[in-house]
């Protein structure tokens, strides 16, 4: 029993040191490969290879004028151009809006916030296709990559009627949704505002407008030679559509629409 206890104190701690080695060469060969790969793609993007052959990527943007939501679908033609297939799906406002909220005589809040004059949620689509072009960039892992972005194609504007919560007209102190052009004058007056409709009031008297959009833009992305996207993009959009687009009441229509912006866009490249 002594001498298998003996050798149990021997054998195992040699067990131990044995894969603690393994696992730090293993470490080591990964790290190897990982460089070695890198060196790679470098000499091949120094050759005029394609690295990759397509990405992936959503994108978050803050317009000057709104917010939107996208996708992206990149297929690489070259080491320096790409065409790209853009989803993005946004919500425009004026820069006339401004929240309000209606109080009780109590103190007590009325209702939800509202924006006094305001006529349509204005809602959009875009379905386009476009260029990637790099600009310039560092030939190094986690390098920027300076690429130029422009395009265009199809813009589906969608006006939602925006709703207020008003005092009654026939029930003392009931309220009723109303929109404008059911009654101009009270939709106006701020005395008989409550606050604004639940959210969903109002889609299913969408109205549909078409047009077409434009865009260019410069795009900073960080890590040109690792499968994940991370970028930042700097652009302007422009949009016309076929009919006006009326948002705020006291505001002049339009039909054209041009704005800057900011994206944060994440994917995958392979």
């Amino acid at each position: 029993m002594k001498k298998i206890f003996l050798y149990s104190l021997f054998i195992i701690p040699s067990i131990l040191f044995a894969q603690t080695n393994t696992t730090k060469e293993t470490r080591k060969e990964k790290q190897k490969r990982e460089a070695e790969k890198v060196k790679k793609m470098q000499q091949d993007a120094e050759k005029g290879a394609i690295i990759f052959n397509k990405q992936s990527a959503f994108n978050i943007s803050l317009n000057s004028d709104g917010y939107s939501l996208g996708f992206e679908k990149g297929k690489y033609k070259s080491i320096t151009k790409t065409n790209l297939w853009w989803f993005n799906f946004g919500e425009r406002k004026s820069t006339k809006e401004e929240k309000s909220t209606a109080y009780f005589t109590n103190g007590q809040q009325a209702g939800n916030p509202y924006i006094f004059g305001k006529q349509n949620n204005f809602y959009y689509l875009k379905i386009g296709f476009g260029k990637q072009i790099l600009l310039g960039g560092k030939s190094v892992k986690n390098g920027v990559a300076v690429q130029g972005i422009y395009g265009g194609g199809l813009s589906l504007g969608m006006l939602k009627p925006y709703y207020l919560e008003l005092s009654s007209r026939t029930i003392p102190g009931n309220t009723e949704l109303v929109k404008y052009g059911e009654n101009e004058e009270r939709f106006l007056r701020v005395d008989s505002i409550y606050g604004s409709a639940p959210f969903g009031k109002g889609f299913n008297e969408m109205k549909f407008v078409p047009g077409v959009f434009a865009k260019a833009a410069i795009r900073f992305d960080y890590g040109a030679f690792n499968d994940i996207v991370t970028a930042l993009e700097i652009g302007v959009n422009a949009e016309f559509y076929t009919q006006k687009m009326p948002i705020m009441l006291l505001n002049k229509e339009k039909n054209l629409f041009i704005n800057g912006y900011v994206s944060l866009i994440f994917g995958t490249r392979k």
